[in-house]
């Protein structure tokens, strides 16, 4: 009970930093001619249905089958390119004249980068032998 919230310190730091480099890098941001605002929110989007899938995860590595937690790992990151595609989507037809190819590419290597962290606390979440 202790660790409790340890295991999601890598999820919040990177929440973290990156909005501060968003928040504060308003105009490094636009010299390059990203969005600060967009990246914010998919930030926190992307912070969101990491936590979410990652409750998923740690109920999912209870199960004694072990395939119950592979599928659930795919199924994460299922759905946070679902979300991804769905907010790209969203924001290209409801802000048509200031969308920003550039922006969703940076969204995009954010994107990357809370895959990699999400699969890093999965392998570390599936200490099974077997696994």
């Amino acid at each position: 009970m202790k660790n409790q919230g340890r295991e999601l310190i890598p999820l919040i730091l990177l929440f973290i930093v990156f909005n501060n480099i968003f928040l504060f890098g308003k105009s490094w941001l636009a010299k390059y001619s990203l969005d600060h605002l967009v990246l914010i929110i998919a930030n926190s989007l992307f912070f969101v249905v990491s936590i979410l899938v990652y409750r998923l995860q740690k109920n999912a590595v209870k199960n004694a089958n072990p395939h119950v937690f592979v599928r659930t790992v795919m199924g994460g990151t299922f759905i946070k390119m679902i979300v991804f595609i769905a907010a790209v989507c969203v924001y290209a037809f409801a802000f048509k004249s200031i969308f920003n190819k550039m922006t969703v590419i940076a969204a995009m290597v954010l994107y990357l980068i809370y895959l990699v962290v999400e699969i890093k606390m999965a392998t570390k979440l599936n200490k099974k032998k077997n696994a």
